[in-house]
């Protein structure tokens, strides 16, 4: 890709742009005399402009040349442009109702113009905070990760169609690299990245680097997330990259994805809302203990597992027939058989699921980048005491992923230790 093309826009020179862009200047009637501007790049990696005109809505989405939290010193691919908005055009066209569309992508710019998702959405993690219920949540993240995963896996396409899509996911490279260095090993080795509520977590940190079988099963898990090009995943699918009202839930940013382990994905989510439920006692306050919304977490967890083994193994039911070239029909040929296969095939998916679920956990306490679910606890005391909680517990099931049977049997051991 040339860069010579590309430069940073501000306000002005975004205005010119829209002005220049017909897919774009048609979405605001053309109307460019009163339009409202407002950079939300809350983000650590990216522009992020909402454009409000009189007669429609957008939002620009511009990826810069290095991690703009940290600086010029840590340079970043611009191409991940690419790959979020192709994949938003994948995930979107397999399921059209939480993805928001794409009306414009320029390469050389590094730019993606997309669908303004309005208030009342918010973060989920923000609702998280706040103790909001979404009722409809497990059902709709459900619907997105059955649908985007098993439409992009073998169990749907041809063997042909999944090593071109692989290919062409492939170059996210960087992004990938990213993932490796903050989840896979920068919490296990002392890194200058590292941060922690010291003093409280010191001995914690030093734990987790001292901790030979947590080591060796992370490796395992690294192993997947490098090696098995299962399905076109998000990549960062955490409570940040979802935004919700009580009825609509809308995934965004997915800037890392690239053909990976669908459990990584499903581990990312499970795995924020374990943290959320861990981080509610900091937020309890004299007016509410929080006890009725961890409730409500551990049911969403149930529910989205759940939700997802049902809507998943019937897209398999449906296209068993179908051109997925993973189990083919003239070998598995009775019912028996196909049951095992399906039973086998989701027993192992649960267990990575855990297993990344739990890594991810690990790296937002003792890594770089954290959560705002801890990070709002402003006493540092009280903040340890949740964070702790939820690291033990992250820890056993990386550890014991493989004893748990079912979702229930998470939920019963993170009541256990909630005691």
């Amino acid at each position: 890709m040339a860069s010579d093309g590309f430069r940073p826009l501000d306000e002005k020179s975004l205005v010119e742009y829209l002005k220049a862009t017909p897919s774009l200047a048609a979405k605001l009637g053309s109307q460019f005399d009163k339009l409202e501007i407002k950079e939300v790049g809350d983000g650590n990696l990216n522009f992020v402009y909402i454009v409000i005109g009189s007669s429609g809505s957008l939002v620009v989405k511009q990826a810069l040349p290095y991690i703009r939290c940290i600086g010029e010193s840590w340079p970043m691919t611009k191409e991940r442009a690419y790959f979020e908005a192709t994949t938003l055009q994948e995930h979107g066209r397999l399921c059209p109702a939480h993805v928001p569309e794409v009306y414009h992508f320029d390469r050389e710019m590094c730019l993606i113009g997309m669908r303004y998702i309005e208030p009342p959405h918010i973060i989920l993690r923000k609702g998280l905070i706040a103790g909001i219920e979404y009722p409809l949540l497990a059902e709709h993240i459900s619907e997105y990760l059955a649908r985007t995963l098993f439409y992009t896996s073998l169990l749907y396409l041809t063997t042909t169609d999944h090593k071109s899509a692989v290919a062409k996911y492939c170059g996210n490279v960087e992004l990938c690299r990213l993932t490796e260095q903050v989840v896979f090993s920068d919490p296990y080795k002392v890194s200058e990245y590292n941060r922690w509520t010291t003093p409280y977590l010191d001995a914690d940190a030093e734990a987790v680097r001292e901790d030979n079988i947590l080591k060796l099963e992370v490796a395992q898990l690294k192993s997947k997330f490098c090696e098995r090009a299962q399905a076109l995943i998000h990549g960062d699918l955490h409570t940040g990259s979802v935004m919700v009202t009580p009825d609509s839930t809308q995934v965004i940013d997915p800037e890392f994805a690239f053909y990976g382990p669908m459990g990584f994905d499903i581990g990312a989510f499970i795995g924020n809302l374990i943290l959320a439920y861990f981080a509610q006692d900091g937020h309890a306050d004299k007016g509410t203990d929080r006890k009725l919304y961890k409730e409500w977490i551990l049911k969403t967890i149930s529910d989205t597992w759940n939700l997802f083994y049902r809507k998943f193994t019937a897209l398999w039911d449906k296209n068993k027939d179908g051109p997925g070239e993973a189990y083919l029909p003239a070998i598995y040929n009775n019912p028996e058989l196909q049951l095992l296969v399906q039973q086998k095939y989701m027993e192992d998916l649960f267990h990575d699921s855990l297993g990344f679920g739990a890594a991810k956990m690990i790296r937002r306490i003792v890594g770089v980048a954290h959560v705002e679910d801890f990070e709002s606890i402003n006493e540092a005391s009280k903040r340890a005491d949740c964070e702790s909680k939820a690291l033990n517990f992250a820890k056993t099931l990386l550890k014991e992923r493989k004893k748990f049977h079912n979702i229930s049997e998470v939920v019963h051991a993170m009541e256990h230790l909630d005691k």
